[in-house]
């Protein structure tokens, strides 16, 4: 696989980590400026929000200027950032160095994903999503590490600029010049939205978001009240889950090469089994080891059975643009199930998050026989020549 894909998958790693490494901080900062942790929380749900509202938009708005000037200027403004973040006064400050770069965030997803998929199809998306599921085991943990090492908060948003800044200069050396295309106006990216199984599965992807992050957001208070663990055994499980999700990101991206109907069913048919599971056996830590350890390999795929299941069969002029919705999807659906899931937690405890999570995956499990192509390289064969032509030779 060429060195391009896996710079991309750098550059996911440094947005990723920023975006999610403030998490680890957040009662620091709460503290620090004197506010609330759900107040603090906001830095999290601003990006998120921000996200969602700007990505189909940007994207549109800068179709016709050079792809790696985009990716190298996304970079930048995230290295800037986060010093910005690390050298802020007061929480306003602060709030303002977030959703500055969430506003071109979706550049970097929308852009990487469609040049990996015009590249390597499932393969080449898994790679770049690879760099997600890294910042979730890597990324996030060292930043939060560095902040308790030197014993300041700032050190966080100091190692998320240092990574940010090697995923630029990657960009910088290893990514070729790749021209807008400036015969592209934004009716002929408009006119997909015509196409029904277009929103179904941007529909499908929203449920599949939140029935992830419904029960996934509350993990942690899951194995605390429900399995009984202490600190240490909490940070084990989540590293295994992690670990375990980057495996499983790879053998999904393999999967899907092969035939998406049926691993896009079957990654919905093996997370219901497994929370299931977690419902029943959460009490009992060693058969829990087992399911985190599923859980976690099944539950990454989310994001790339989604971005394929949806890309597979758009025409390659559009889309740059369908991944602008999958970004605004992709946050809508974490957003929805965070709030699912915190009410459920409320009135009724954390084990029945899992009920909302099966609930939402069965919705969508009924959504997939709406039928779309078995295989993404039917997909491939129809816009392969054309691309070849354009952009593949940069590459």
């Amino acid at each position: 696989m060429k060195r391009s894909i896996y710079v991309l998958a750098l550059g996911a790693f440094g947005i990723i980590t920023t975006e999610f490494g403030v998490v680890g901080i957040l009662p620091t900062i709460s503290r620090q400026f004197g506010v609330s942790i759900d107040t603090a929380g906001w830095l999290l749900s601003a990006f998120a929000i921000t996200v969602a509202i700007s990505s189909p938009f940007i994207t549109s708005f800068t179709t016709k200027i050079n792809r790696k000037l985009l990716l190298c200027l996304v970079m930048s403004i995230f290295v800037l950032s986060n010093l910005i973040s690390a050298f802020s006064t007061n929480f306003t400050m602060l709030m303002i160095a977030r959703i500055l770069p969430a506003i071109l965030h979706p550049l970097f997803w929308n852009i990487s994903n469609a040049i990996a998929f015009k590249e390597k199809g499932a393969k080449g998306v898994s790679t770049v999503m690879l760099g997600l599921s890294l910042a979730t085991v890597l990324g996030i943990p060292i930043t939060t590490y560095a902040a308790d090492l030197f014993h300041d908060w700032r050190a966080s948003f100091f190692l998320s600029s240092v990574i940010s800044l090697i995923a630029f200069i990657g960009l910088l050396v290893f990514v070729p010049s790749i021209p807008g295309d400036k015969a592209k106006s934004e009716q002929d990216q408009l006119v997909i939205l015509k196409d029904p199984l277009l929103w179904i599965n941007l529909i499908s992807t929203i449920c599949t978001l939140s029935a992830m992050f419904s029960s996934y957001t509350y993990l942690t208070a899951f194995l605390e009240q429900i399995t009984k663990l202490d600190g240490a055994q909490i940070s084990i499980m989540l590293l295994l889950f992690g670990g375990m999700g980057t495996i499983g990101n790879w053998l999904m991206g393999v999967a899907l090469h092969k035939n998406v109907q049926l691993t896009s069913r079957l990654f919905l048919i093996l997370l219901i089994t497994v929370q299931i599971l977690a419902y029943y056996l959460g009490g009992i830590f060693i058969p829990m080891i087992i399911i985190v350890s599923l859980w976690g390999m099944i539950h990454t795929g989310g994001f790339l059975v989604s971005n394929i299941r949806t890309t597979q069969s758009i025409p390659h002029q559009a889309l740059e643009f369908v991944n602008s919705l999958l970004t605004s999807s992709y946050n809508i659906g974490i957003s929805l199930g965070a709030f699912l899931g915190g009410i459920v937690s409320s009135y009724y405890g954390v084990q029945h998050v899992l009920s909302v999570s099966i609930l939402l995956l069965a919705v969508t499990l009924i959504l997939s026989f709406f039928s779309f192509p078995k295989k993404i390289t039917e997909s491939e064969e129809t816009g392969q020549e054309e691309f070849t032509a354009s952009v593949c030779e940069n590459l």
